[in-house]
């Protein structure tokens, strides 16, 4: 294990039965209290950014938010939110995905992705990759490209990163943890 992978997950707390019974939930505000992790994370995924080409990051509502917008300023380049449906004023693209029980919808303003931009999405969690898998056919349905995925913490046991394979389509999907 790496210095920043023990650093960060030092910083990570379980929360035993939440949001239900048998779900093992994973804090991340203690690593964002903490000035030297939050920054080491920042870093790590401002040099994602670097090593990909990217010339944006979204980031998918709601922590996606806080992760991405200081590595968009790191790297200095421009933040793009990916926000639920009927949060954003004005044009938007939506896609709609499946949930385990039903199904959501995500949206991006609509003049913020062209074509001709190298898009990193940035999120905390990878879990079963649906909403991840959304924001890529979003991408490109704007007529940018996919530069990649960096993403602070994998459930690998949830099989996210093999349904995202082929979404990807050849597109990185790095990964500080994994768990």
């Amino acid at each position: 294990m790496t210095d920043i992978e023990e650093l960060l997950l030092s910083r990570i707390r379980d929360v035993a039965d939440y949001p239900e019974p048998g779900v093992m939930f994973k804090d991340i505000t203690p690593l964002l209290a903490d000035p030297a992790a939050f920054t080491a994370l920042t870093d790590a995924l401002a040099e994602i950014a670097g090593s990909t080409g990217a010339t944006k990051i979204v980031g998918l509502e709601a922590r996606g938010f806080i992760l991405g917008a200081p590595v968009a300023v790191r790297a200095g380049i421009g933040f793009i939110p990916v926000r639920k449906a009927g949060k954003l004023p004005g044009a938007t693209l939506s896609q709609t995905y499946d949930l385990e029980y039903g199904s959501a919808e995500i949206e991006v303003h609509a003049e913020d992705l062209r074509t001709g931009d190298r898009v990193l999405v940035v999120d905390d969690v990878l879990a079963t990759g649906g909403t991840v898998e959304a924001s890529l056919q979003l991408i490109r349905r704007a007529g940018a490209d996919v530069a990649g995925v960096a993403i602070l913490m994998e459930l690998g046991f949830l099989g996210g990163r093999r349904r995202l394979e082929p979404a990807l389509a050849g597109a990185p999907l790095e990964t500080l943890i994994r768990v």
